[in-house]
């Protein structure tokens, strides 16, 4: 099934002696997507013929790496990779790209997209674009079968931590190819491989081997070998040295004489010793703060949630590692605030860039909007997502930490007169896009079901290749299979952002994470914030006014970004305003399924239904309480006027809690 992971589970005897130069590559495995087909006859095929005879070729091997496409329009396109191990000769390349040409037609027959992975190489073909994606959603995991004989289970640790190593050596090379060895005791040596496709960004390329790293235990533990598997990466660990020692470089063993050769023995047996008291002290040390964290996480959370704090382990963070890599919460390294509270940009100890979230201390909702993003953000895995690193929880201090994005939020470009220009036609549809498809998963797709509450354009993320990340999931709610909708007396979100049904009765559902979006879809192409816009005496929602009316008189791109109608987009501009005009209606049972938002997205020739007068058009309509001012609790949890309009008409306060 598309974008599912599968686990597959290999047992692979391996010899205990280091791998010939001429040993023949082997399939390892095989993946063949069934949902499209293609006619043997179509252009497809023809296509797909000239494809693998490019990535088969002798150029290819001799680069040990190719992305192309052959076709100009869909449904005939096809794209492809092809990446053999970074220490394969030429020769060895082109022969396991040769037989993969020929078996990943015979193994997946009429497909219209395929992998298939040998030791030496890998092969990769689809009818979608695919180049620069990390795709992680294929997951393969083998290991040896023979039972390592650590002590104490020290070498486990020390096999991440090689991993690990190389993980960032290969982040660093352009090749994004890496291999290494460490002592495991005098006798002991571990030999480790890790390797991306060449088409990923070097962020891509980190971010996908830590997801590897992260599922060795399922697989490898006490194993005297491993290996995992994605599409964009892979790993492999041995007892032995299993890669081609020549080929990366490794020292060639010379002649020396025996009193040279004694004290060359003791100089690395001393070394191992001590590596392996400073490995006993490091895994008791980690093992002491690993259960001092968790009794400190089992008194934070409730009770109800014990069966989670398990899974929750893994994404503990020391309070001191996150001080070093933020220099104290530095203001020089102060991103911004929001709700609930500042983010700094942070740099761990491996290199990595992150974005840390502190909770404020006067903040009485934080632990609950912090346990809620740790529990639901870790389970959840779309490209669409921002993705939760982990927390920590010690010395009153709560804190969520991030994969840090480069361009920040989308607010950030969006109402800056100066950065705005940077989001041409391309980049703000393809903004509008991912924020569906990510709200799609989380709506329908995802393992589970949620309704994020307060999508808005400060917590759409952009990595640095401004694509789109949904963030920030403390008020979200998640949702039984079966239920369409809740209730709440706490009202939390942002003005102008929230649905109508939502802030005056508290009912939210999918349809309320829609109406967001629609107010998101016009911010986007007017460059002007929904609430506040001054286009008359006193300030007025964008929606129920600017573009409503621009709609009904026939004359709506005059209210678009003129830099946008310059791009001589308008009909796909004028799709867009109409599909968020849909999103934004009153009634909820007439806003689109965000299933069918993407739909009519991508769908161009679709008619689309006329879209009713938007929440909030007039003051006539809104319900209120007893003394006509309608009202709510804001995210603090204090009381805020969500409109206060005078006798005459002309007095008018807005309130934004977040």
């Amino acid at each position: 099934m598309a974008g599912s992971i599968l686990f597959f589970f290999l047992s692979l005897l391996l010899l205990v002696f280091p791998l010939p130069q001429t040993i023949t590559s082997f399939v390892l495995w095989n993946y063949c997507h069934t949902d499209a087909n293609y006619t043997t006859n179509s252009s497809f095929r023809s296509n797909l013929d000239f494809l693998l005879s490019s990535l088969s070729s002798p150029s290819t091997a001799a680069a040990g790496f190719l992305i192309t496409a052959v076709g100009s329009q869909p449904p005939f396109r096809v794209n492809g990779l092809a990446l053999c191990r970074g220490d394969v000769s030429s020769s060895s390349c082109q022969t396991c790209l040769a037989s993969a040409a020929v078996e990943i037609i015979n193994n997946c027959p009429n497909g219209t997209r395929s992998t298939i992975c040998y030791d030496d190489c890998l092969l990769r073909y689809s009818n979608e674009s695919f180049f620069s994606v990390v795709d992680t959603s294929l997951q393969l995991l083998a290991f040896n079968v023979n039972n390592a004989t650590f002590p104490n289970g020290i070498g486990d640790s020390i096999i991440e931590s090689l991993i690990v190593s190389l993980t960032v050596q290969a982040f660093n090379s352009p090749r994004f190819f890496a291999t290494g060895t460490v002592n495991i005791s005098t006798f002991q040596r571990l030999y480790g491989l890790v390797q991306c496709t060449r088409d990923l960004l070097p962020e891509g390329c980190y971010s996908c081997l830590r997801d590897m790293v992260a599922l060795l235990p399922r697989c490898c533990d006490s194993k005297q070998g491993g290996r995992v598997y994605s599409q964009s990466c892979f790993l492999r660990f041995e007892s032995y040295p299993f890669y081609h020692l020549s080929a990366v470089g490794a020292p060639s063993g010379g002649k020396s004489n025996s009193s040279g050769r004694r004290i060359l023995f003791i100089a690395i047996s001393v070394a191992a010793s001590l590596l392996l008291l400073c490995a006993i002290f490091i895994y008791r040390r980690r093992t002491k703060a690993t259960t001092q964290r968790r009794k400190l996480l089992t008194a934070k959370f409730k009770h109800e949630d014990q069966h989670e704090i398990k899974g929750a382990e893994s994404l503990l963070f020391d309070l001191e590692a996150i001080r070093i890599a933020t220099d104290n919460f530095s203001d020089r390294n102060k991103l911004g605030e929001g709700g609930f509270g500042p983010v700094y940009k942070g740099t761990l100890e491996n290199g990595e860039h992150v974005a840390v979230k502190r909770l404020s201390r006067n903040s009485g909702q934080g632990l609950d909007e912090l346990k809620n993003e740790v529990f639901l953000v870790a389970k959840l895995r779309h490209r669409n997502l921002v993705r939760l690193l982990g927390c920590c929880l010690e010395s009153e201090e709560k804190l969520l930490v991030y994969n840090y994005l480069a361009n920040t939020s989308l607010d950030k470009f969006l109402f800056d007169n100066s950065k705005r220009e940077k989001l041409d036609w391309a980049r703000r549809f393809k903004i509008i896009e991912g924020i569906s498809r990510g709200l799609l998963y989380l709506h329908e797709d995802s393992p589970l079901k949620i309704i994020h509450r307060d999508l808005k354009a400060s917590n759409i993320l952009l990595d640095a290749n401004m694509d789109p990340k949904i963030s920030d999931f403390g008020l979200a709610k998640l949702f039984g299979a079966d239920e369409t909708q809740g209730n709440t007396k706490r009202i939390a979100g942002t003005f102008g952002y929230m649905a109508p049904e939502y802030t005056l009765h508290g009912l939210f559902s999918v349809k309320s994470d829609v109406y967001s979006y629609g107010v998101l879809i016009l911010e986007i192409l007017t460059g002007q914030k929904n609430s506040g816009y001054r286009g008359s005496e006193y300030p007025i929602e964008l929606v129920t006014h600017m573009v409503w009316r621009h709609w009904t008189q026939g004359n709506v791109l005059q209210v678009i970004d003129q830099d946008l109608v310059e791009q001589c987009q308008t009909q796909q501009i004028s799709r867009c305003i109409h599909i968020g005009l849909l999103c934004v209606q009153q009634d909820p049972i007439q806003r689109p399924t965000m299933a069918n938002v993407v739909f009519m997205l991508n769908n161009h020739f679709v008619g689309l239904p006329t879209p009713s007068a938007p929440a909030f058009l007039s003051n006539s309509n809104t319900t209120s309480e007893s003394n006509g001012i309608p009202r709510r609790e804001n995210s603090n949890g204090s009381k805020g006027i969500l409109m206060k309009i005078s006798e005459n008409n002309v007095s008018v306060s807005v309130l934004e809690p977040r």
